[in-house]
């Protein structure tokens, strides 16, 4: 039997909702080890902390005796599952599914217990499905149920298209648990849908339905949206530990509960009294963000790199400091073009076209090219965002003047030093 405080844990803490809960707390009173689902398609082969919500909650379990099982679902990665973004995803090889999952894995062991987890690709059952068992599992549910779903409703409301394969999503998804004989299953509350297509379809299929465990969508950092490395506004599990720490520290003040509990271990009593200091504004929430960055960061990373993560945001942060050891990229400039040398790489370049220019290059174009942005348009935007320093200046000028030594600096975190190689000895 499971304590009060304990079962308080498991149940609020990072919750948002269990179907059904009276259901699942007798569940774990019986004291047998339950089957806990979790699937993951890895469309993307890195996860972030939004993601870490609900590996947290599955680690608590597992350490009750319960064990993991983790669908890597390299069939519905290949379909893609809108999730509320409204929109039909691109379908994916199964080659760069397979390699998402390798890198998804190494993350996801980070948190969550490897020996007591099992980890099943979908395709042990779904490469022996023929086309009569999927028109057998289509034929259980109406397309009014399926439009029930509020991604869906709101895309039929608006005559946006949603492909025949989305539908079946939710379908395999729920077969996963069918599969495995699933006790309960983990997700998102943008998950809800699913999950309980899964709970039906156990039922339909002669099986003790699975109960429903959701957990909340953590805000990114911009303080708006969901967590979500489409949208820029994540913190990613593989971060260096200076990154790591400073995206921490730049989120919302009224965010900073919610990353105490659903990703640290800071006792209620401690974050009832975080929560009163804020109200009556008797703590400088600087001094909380700084608890809570290296709260989060020593999850990952060694205490030594704790402590260096907090010296670094001090420094180019609070006192606006260069640091010392910044990436340098190199140029040679010609009469109509001029060539950026990616760090450590001298023969990799990128030619821009500087006529008309003569001695500059576009702003755009140099964050681009070094390596600070992802795209032009990344790069445009930053500059829109007034998030482009040179030379610990705020800098939206169209061009920039090519100069020996010149720093670059976007966003908080994101230096380069401008070197022309034409000089070096």
């Amino acid at each position: 039997m499971l304590d009060e405080r304990t079962l308080n844990k498991l149940l609020r803490r990072g919750v948002s909702e269990i179907i059904v809960e009276e259901e699942f707390v007798k569940l774990l009173q019986e004291g047998k080890a339950l089957r806990l689902k979790m699937g993951f398609d890895p469309s993307r082969p890195d996860i972030h902390l939004g993601h870490v919500v609900g590996l947290r909650k599955l680690r608590q379990f597992q350490e009750l005796g319960h064990k993991v099982i983790l669908i890597v679902g390299d069939w519905t990665a290949q379909i893609g599952d809108p999730s509320g973004e409204s929109v039909t995803r691109p379908m994916l090889t199964h080659e760069e599914v397979m390699a998402n999952a390798e890198s998804y894995l190494t993350q996801f062991f980070k948190v969550v217990d490897k020996e007591r987890t099992e980890t099943i690709l979908q395709s042990e059952w779904f490469d022996k499905f023929t086309l009569a068992t999927v028109i057998d599992l289509t034929r259980r549910f109406t397309l009014a149920q399926f439009l029930e779903r509020d991604d869906f409703a709101k895309r039929y409301k608006a005559n946006r298209p949603i492909a025949i394969t989305e539908f079946l999503y939710p379908l395999l998804q729920a077969y996963d648990s069918v599969a495995i004989r699933s006790d309960v299953e983990f997700g998102g509350t943008d998950q809800k849908f699913n999950l309980l297509v899964g709970r039906q379809l156990q039922s339909m299929m002669g099986q003790k339905p699975q109960q429903c465990f959701l957990m909340p969508m953590l805000v990114g950092t911009d303080g708006v949206q969901k967590m979500s490395k489409s949208l820029g506004n994540y913190v990613a599990v593989n971060d260096p530990p200076n990154d790591m720490y400073g995206k921490v520290m730049s989120i919302a003040d009224s965010l900073l509960l919610d990353y105490f509990e659903y990703l640290t271990d800071v006792p209620e009593s401690e974050l009832e009294e975080m929560r009163r200091s804020m109200e009556d504004s008797s703590v400088n929430p600087m001094e909380l963000k700084k608890r809570l960055a290296a709260e989060i960061t020593a999850q990952f990373h060694g205490a030594n790199d704790v402590l260096e993560a907090q010296r670094y945001f001090e420094r180019t942060v609070q006192r606006r400091e260069i640091p010392q050891d910044i990436p340098e990229v190199g140029f040679r400039a010609a009469r109509e073009q001029f060539g950026i040398y990616r760090p450590g790489n001298d023969s990799e370049v990128t030619h821009i076209d500087v006529s008309g220019h003569p001695g500059e290059v576009a702003t755009v174009d140099l964050i681009w090219a070094a390596g600070l942005a992802k795209s032009k348009g990344e790069a445009k935007r930053l500059i829109s965002q007034a998030a482009v320093e040179i030379d610990q200046q705020r800098y939206g000028a169209p061009s920039v003047a090519l100069k020996d030594g010149t720093v670059i600096k976007v966003g908080r975190r994101r230096y380069a030093r401008l070197v022309d190689l034409d000089k070096k000895p």
